[in-house]
């Protein structure tokens, strides 16, 4: 075990192109890091880079206490996943996973040993003598983990490796490489796309986008404290939804308008984030995360917690409604949210747009019905706002670290 340093790393392809830029991270002995974002975000081309399939353009790479930038994949002492299983077809779930210590001459007892460990921490013990064509999609993958254990690395690197699998499979796959990964306590570098996927296996969570990193974070503190739009419309499913709004002072608190409706902002919240006062008599972008809204028939809908739709669409899930409506308050337009967009294949997003559609998450007793007018009542004190022309989550104190470096490359 080991742990990696990227310090500075950077890769420009010979065009031109910088995939990834000055990326910064420690990730610590037993670490389970994921990397997330959108495609083309520069994850995978860090993984190899760790990996020593892409060659580093600047910067230092660290694996233990070795600076590897010029050191052969072969000699890194780490063992990568991939998406596709790259098993031999022709050799047993055995021989697949000792393959590479046949290359290594190891002695065959010594083969044998470790690849049987290996197999019981997976599961495929009654397997070893089987093909790959007569395994599931789920057996093969944990065959190409296997084959990544048994070489006891100092780290694990793995890239989408579920992401060939079905969904129920995924959640499946999911427990089995977290129990994996804290039984062995091996540094694990884990690229995906899947935020659900970065949230539920990650120690901690870095989102890339265009190859700059915007946070690095437990993934509670992601969702509880995003810093920027796009953290913000990133993490989570449902999305946040992300509106324009104007503070006014009201009290000891303050009101945000939303369109022709408003919310009362409590004191207490002003209180946490005295920064927000700075934008009272301004436009501010507002996040409301659908957990945070519920139908107001069901509990106390106080003054200035309730916004009023017409429900357009309800996604009836058993265990939650998603209730899908229009506010007459714009959407955010920056970069962030375009690149939001794009990610989600709706590259639309109109800075003209006077109405925004959202999400709300009802309980499954909600009564609302598609056409049907709904009252939707907002907690207040778990509203997100952010400056409506850099993206910067608004909190109290001054902007980390990876935020500023992002308005340096902006």
């Amino acid at each position: 075990m080991a742990k990696v340093r990227l310090a500075g790393v950077g890769k420009t392809y010979p065009d031109g192109t910088s995939a990834v830029n000055s990326l910064d991270l420690d990730i610590a002995d037993g670490e389970f890091l994921v990397l997330v974002g959108p495609s083309g975000c520069g994850k995978t081309t860090a993984l190899r880079m760790v990996a020593g399939l892409e060659e580093i353009s600047s910067g230092t790479l660290t694996i233990g206490d070795r600076v590897v930038n010029r050191t052969p994949a072969r000699d890194r002492d780490v063992a990568m996943v991939f998406q596709s299983y790259a098993l031999y077809p022709h050799l047993s779930v055995r021989d697949n996973i000792g393959f590479g210590l046949q290359l290594r001459k190891v002695a065959k007892s010594e083969i044998n040993k470790r690849v049987e460990e290996a197999a019981r921490t997976l599961g495929l013990s009654e397997h070893l003598d089987r093909k790959p064509r007569n395994l599931s999609g789920g057996q093969r993958q944990r065959v190409a983990m296997g084959r990544a254990i048994v070489r006891s690395p100092q780290a694990f690197l793995m890239d989408e490796p579920l992401s060939n699998l079905d969904a129920k499979l995924r959640v499946q796959m999911r427990a089995e490489i977290s129990r994996i990964q804290r039984d062995l306590g091996v540094t694990t570098i884990y690229v995906t796309h899947d935020q659900v996927e970065a949230m539920t296996l990650g120690d901690r969570v870095a989102v890339m986008k265009k190859g700059v990193l915007q946070q690095v974070a437990a993934p509670q503190e992601l969702y509880d404290r995003p810093v920027n739009l796009f953290v913000a419309g990133f993490i989570g499913s449902p999305a946040m939804n992300l509106l324009q709004g104007r503070l006014a002072a009201d009290g000891d608190g303050a009101r945000l308008t939303l369109g022709d409706q408003y919310l009362s902002v409590p004191a207490s919240l002003l209180a946490e984030r005295p920064r927000l006062r700075e934008y009272v008599n301004r436009d501010i972008a507002v996040g409301i995360r659908p957990e945070d809204m519920e139908d107001a028939e069901l509990g106390d809908g106080a003054e200035g917690t309730v916004l009023t739709s017409t429900t357009e669409l309800v996604e009836a899930l058993g265990s939650e409604l998603l209730v899908h409506f229009t506010l007459g308050a714009p959407p955010v337009v920056t970069e962030d949210t375009k690149e939001l967009a794009r990610d989600a294949g709706a590259d639309n997003l109109d800075e003209g747009k006077r109405s925004s559609g959202v999400i709300a998450r009802f309980s499954p007793r909600s009564r609302t019905t598609i056409g049907a007018d709904v009252r939707v009542r907002v907690d207040t004190g778990r509203l997100y706002f952010f400056d409506p022309v850099s993206g910067a989550g608004i909190w109290e104190g001054p902007a980390p670290a990876h935020q500023q470096k992002e308005e340096t490359h902006a």
